[in-house]
C-alpha cells in the first residue's frame, strides 16, 4: 500500500493566538500555538492651540500644532474619565483620527458641547491653509461621525484665537483674530451661534471690551460671562520661560462682564495681588461658583515667583495667590486647555513644558478652597464637597448653570404643594367632622333628656304644655318685666286637652320682678311651674304659644311674659331662641349641667309628691 502524504496548513490569527491545522492521511492533529500580541498604545503628538471638549465622561482633543516643528496635526483622540488613571503611566488614549478626513489640519479653533440634546461637539473657526475648511463642524459621539454644518443668518468670517462660551444652546463667540478685516486683525464683535437652529447673529458692542484674542472667558452661575486679559499686539513674542520679551499683553486689573439675558456689557475694577499682563492662559469656575481660577499663559514678568496660578474672588473682585501643595509643581503652559471634571481642574497639553518631566495631563484638586493640591491620580468616585455647585463652564466645555437647578425644583415644589394641600384638606375635613359630631351629640343628648321629661310627665298625668288662647293673660296673674330672660318653647300641636302637656320653662333668677306678691326665699333655685288650663276647650283662635316664664312664688302664680310685648313676631322669637341656644351650647356647658341636675331633682320631688298623694 502506497502511503501518500499530504499536508495542508491553515492559520487563523487573532489578538492572542494562532491555530495551525496539519492534516495527514492516517493521522490528524491540531497544534495550538499561543502568541503574545502586544497592542501598541496610541501616543498623541505634543500639541498646543488644540480644542478639548468634555462629553459623556470623555475628553475629546482635536487639531493643534507641534511646538517643536510648528506642524499642524490631523489627530483626533479621546480619554475616558469614567475610570481611574495615573498621569505618570501610559494613558489609555483612544485614537479616532481615521474619522476626521473631512476636516483639514488646523489650529486655534474653539469648541463646546451643545446641540438639541446637549450631546454634540460643536467646532467653530480655526486657522488652516486649506481654503475649503468650513466655519462649523459637528461631531456625534453616539454614532462617531462628523459632518459639515450649514448655518444661516449673517455671513460668517474666518476667526481664530477666540474662546467660545456656551450655555447649552447659544454659543457666544467674542473677539478673535482674522485676516478678513485688514489692517486690524483683532475683533471685539459678539457673535452668537444658535446650536439648535444653527443660525448666527451679531450682538451688542456698547461698552464691549477692546478688540483682543487669546483672552480668558468663563460662564458664571448668574448667566453672565467674565472676560479677562488677552492680547491685542501683533508684535508680541516670548521666550521658553513664557516671559513676554517683545510687545505686551492686556492687563488684568479690570474685567468685562457680558449679561447674556439682557445683552449688555459692564466692567469691574479688580484689587489685591493682581496678576501681571498676560494672554493664552486658561480659566475655570471654582466648585463653589464664587471664584475664577486662571492658570499659565505668556506674561510680563512681575518680579516675583508666583506667576502660574491665581484666583479671582467674585464677591469683591479681589485677586490672590492660593496655597498650593502636592506631589508635583508643574511648569507654566501656554495655549493649553482646561476643563472641570469632578473635583479636578484638568489641564491638557500646551506649549512650554518638558514631556520627559511633566505629563500631558495635569490634575489640580480644587475641592478645598483653602489649599489646592497637584496630583497624578484621577479618581472618578472621589466625592465633591457638600457646598459644591454645578460644574463651571470653561474654555472648551461649559454646562449650563441653570440646568442643574430648575429641573428638580419644579416637581419638588409641586409635590410639596400637593402635600400641604392634602394636610390642610384633611385638617378641614377633620374639623368639620368634629364640629358636626359635637352638634349631633348635643342634639341627641338633648333629645334624650326631652324624652325622659315627656315620659315622666305622661306617667304622672301632668300638663307641661301651655297653648294660651286669645284672651287676657292677666287672668293667671300679674305680668312681670322679663326682659333678658331666656325662654324655651315646647308645643304639642292639635291637642284639645291641655292637661296632658306641660311647658317647661327654665328662667334665671328674676331680679327685676314687678309682681307685688311676696316672693319665696329660694333666690338661688330655678323652679319649674305648671299652669293648668282647667280642661276647657275653646273655639277661640289659637295663637302659637309664646314662651312662658314662671318666677319663684310661693302662691303658685307666675308672671307670664310674651315676646309680643316687644312687638316681635313668633318666627323672630324662635330664631333668636335657636341662636341663643347655640351660644349656650358652646359657652355655658357648666350651666347646662347644673340645670340638668336641677331638672332631675325637680322630677324626683314631683315623683315623691305624687306618691305621697296616692297614699293619702
Amino acid at each position: 500500500m502506497k502511503k501518500g502524504r499530504k499536508s495542508e496548513e491553515k492559520s487563523l490569527l487573532n489578538d492572542k493566538q494562532i491555530i495551525i491545522n496539519v492534516a495527514d492521511a492516517p493521522i490528524r492533529f491540531q497544534i495550538l500555538v499561543e502568541v503574545n500580541c502586544q497592542v501598541v498604545p496610541f501616543e498623541p503628538d505634543v500639541v498646543y492651540r488644540h480644542t478639548a471638549t468634555y462629553i459623556d465622561n470623555k475628553l475629546y482633543i482635536l487639531g493643534g500644532i507641534i511646538p517643536s516643528s510648528g506642524t499642524r496635526v490631523n489627530e483626533f483622540f479621546s480619554l475616558d474619565f469614567s475610570v481611574p488613571f495615573d498621569t505618570t503611566q501610559k494613558l489609555p488614549w483612544q485614537d479616532l483620527s481615521s474619522i476626521i478626513n473631512m476636516i483639514p489640519p488646523h489650529d486655534s479653533a474653539t469648541s463646546a458641547k451643545g446641540g438639541a440634546n446637549n450631546d454634540t461637539l460643536i467646532l467653530y473657526g480655526g486657522k488652516s491653509t486649506d481654503p475649503t475648511m468650513a466655519s462649523v463642524y459637528i461631531f456625534d459621539p453616539q454614532h462617531v461621525t462628523w459632518k459639515v454644518q450649514t448655518i444661516t443668518g449673517i455671513n460668517t468670517i474666518k476667526v481664530w484665537d477666540l474662546t467660545g462660551v456656551i450655555d447649552n444652546e447659544n454659543f457666544y463667540l467674542f473677539g478673535g483674530n482674522t485676516p478678513d478685516v485688514p489692517p486690524n486683525e483683532f475683533l471685539n464683535d459678539m457673535f452668537i451661534l444658535d446650536t439648535i437652529n444653527f443660525s448666527l447673529g451679531r450682538y451688542s458692542l456698547v461698552n464691549a471690551p477692546t478688540p483682543r484674542c487669546n483672552y480668558g472667558a468663563t460662564l458664571l452661575l448668574n448667566n453672565k460671562i467674565l472676560y479677562i486679559g488677552g492680547n491685542d499686539d501683533p508684535t508680541t513674542d516670548f521666550n521658553s520661560a513664557l516671559d513676554i520679551t517683545t510687545g505686551t499683553a492686556l492687563p488684568l486689573n479690570e474685567v468685562y462682564i457680558y449679561d447674556t439675558i439682557n445683552n449688555i456689557w459692564d466692567k469691574e475694577a479688580t484689587t489685591g495681588q493682581i496678576p501681571s499682563n498676560r494672554a493664552g492662559f486658561s480659566t475655570v469656575l471654582g466648585l463653589d461658583g464664587q471664584r475664577v481660577i486662571i492658570y499659565g499663559g505668556i506674561f510680563v514678568n512681575p518680579g516675583y515667583s508666583d506667576t502660574t496660578l491665581y484666583v479671582l474672588n467674585l464677591t469683591n473682585y479681589n485677586w490672590y495667590v492660593p496655597i498650593i501643595s502636592g506631589t508635583m509643581l508643574p511648569k507654566p503652559r501656554f495655549q493649553h486647555k482646561a476643563n472641570v471634571i469632578g473635583k479636578y481642574m484638568v489641564i491638557s497639553f500646551g506649549d512650554g513644558y518638558d514631556r520627559t518631566v511633566d505629563p500631558d495631563i495635569l490634575l489640580l484638586d480644587i475641592s478645598n478652597n483653602d489649599e489646592y493640591f497637584w496630583t497624578t491620580k484621577f479618581d472618578p468616585s472621589a466625592p465633591l464637597p457638600s457646598t459644591t455647585l454645578p460644574s463651571s463652564p470653561n474654555s472648551s466645555s461649559i454646562p449650563s448653570p441653570t440646568s442643574s437647578q430648575s429641573p428638580s425644583s419644579t416637581p419638588s415644589s409641586s409635590s410639596s404643594k400637593k402635600l400641604v394641600g392634602g394636610i390642610v384638606g384633611t385638617l378641614l375635613i377633620g374639623i368639620s367632622l368634629s364640629v358636626g359630631g359635637f352638634f349631633i351629640y348635643k342634639w341627641n343628648k338633648k333629645r334624650q333628656n326631652k324624652n325622659i321629661i315627656n315620659e315622666n310627665n305622661s306617667y304622672y298625668g301632668q300638663e307641661e304644655k301651655e297653648l294660651p288662647t286669645e284672651r287676657n293673660i292677666h287672668d293667671y296673674g300679674n305680668a312681670t318685666n322679663n326682659k333678658g330672660h331666656e325662654t324655651i318653647q315646647i308645643m304639642n300641636d292639635n291637642t284639645t286637652n291641655y292637661d296632658h302637656g306641660q311647658e317647661i320653662v327654665l328662667s334665671p333668677k328674676n331680679e327685676n320682678t314687678t309682681n307685688h306678691e311676696p316672693a319665696n326665699d329660694h333666690h338661688d333655685q330655678e323652679i319649674m311651674q305648671t299652669l293648668k288650663n282647667e280642661n276647657k276647650f275653646t273655639h277661640e283662635q289659637i295663637i302659637p304659644a309664646p314662651a312662658v316664664v314662671y318666677d319663684n312664688y310661693n302662691s303658685g302664680q307666675g308672671a307670664i311674659s310674651t315676646s309680643n310685648n316687644n312687638g316681635r313676631s313668633s318666627s323672630q322669637i324662635l330664631k333668636d331662641e335657636i341662636l341663643q341656644t347655640i351660644r349656650q351650647e358652646f359657652g355655658q356647658n357648666l350651666k347646662d349641667e347644673i340645670l340638668q341636675a336641677v331638672r332631675e331633682g325637680s322630677f324626683n320631688n314631683l315623683n315623691t309628691t305624687k306618691n305621697n298623694a296616692r297614699q293619702d
